[in-house]
């Protein structure tokens, strides 16, 4: 349970995507560092799962069904969480999509859109409407999930790979306009997280060969090794960083 001494008491956070894997990770982590969160999920009964998790454990959450492209929900997660908690200090942006698993030119154009829809657009929507509200608290942060892919593309998720090198962007062009009003936008960039969501790596022998030999500490990673990361930049701890995003794999080459 989390105490009035904890990094995080008295903020309240938003994560995206977050009734399993990274997600999920994230918003346990941040309810145990003391925020209160409001999850969110496509599905109802992920929505209730989960929940019913967090609140064994003592942790201060609540949740609801959002569909990340859809204005309409987007919009009832924003009125949800003022509601019930008075505000909203920090917004993690973690849901994507991968619906193309192959050559780049072969990602059909409906395919396409909906990955820019999903893990770009939405993002970009998320920030833009919960800035004002998150500005009413006099600062706040927001933190992007986005991929090494995004620096080092992977070959058959390609064009999955180029929305993540847009949130890159995302988070270097809000920076400087978020801080002006006090509010500091930070990215996480993780590699390969033994999650549902990457199952496509992680399932097949010799691409788990293959993947774990790009990798010097030798394994995938898990959820949890994201999470605390995300914690800090949503605290204190991290408030003389802004525009930054942090590689979080397990030593696979993204960048200098």
């Amino acid at each position: 349970m989390s105490s009035s001494l904890a990094k995080l008491a008295g903020k309240v956070a938003v994560v995206t995507a977050s009734t399993e894997g990274i997600g999920f990770a994230i918003a346990r982590r941040l309810a145990q560092d003391g925020a209160k969160v409001m999850i969110s999920s496509r599905k109802q009964q992920n929505v209730d799962k989960a929940l019913k998790q967090l609140k064994k454990e003592n942790l201060n959450v609540e949740g609801l069904v959002c569909h990340v492209a859809k204005q309409e929900d987007r919009l009832k997660l924003l009125q949800e969480t003022t509601s019930k908690f008075g505000g909203v200090d920090i917004l993690v942006s973690n849901a994507a999509v991968s619906t193309h698993f192959g050559p780049t030119l072969n990602t059909t154009e409906e395919s396409f859109d909906k990955m820019f829809e999903i893990n770009v657009k939405s993002t970009f929507m998320l920030c833009k409407e919960f800035v004002p509200e998150i500005e009413k608290r006099g600062s706040g942060s927001i933190i992007v999930v986005s991929s090494i892919a995004g620096y080092a593309p992977f070959e058959f998720i390609g064009a999955y790979s180029i929305t993540k090198t847009a949130l890159l962007g995302l988070v270097k062009t809000l920076s400087p306009e978020l801080a002006r009003i006090n509010i500091r936008i930070n990215g996480i960039a993780p590699g390969i997280i033994d999650t549902k969501f990457s199952q496509a790596l992680t399932s097949s022998n010799d691409a788990v060969e293959y993947s774990k030999a790009k990798i010097p500490l030798g394994r995938f990673g898990e959820p949890d090794e994201c999470s605390g990361i995300v914690s800090f930049l949503a605290s204190d701890d991290s408030s003389y960083m802004t525009g930054e995003n942090i590689v979080i794999a397990g030593g696979a080459q993204s960048r200098l």
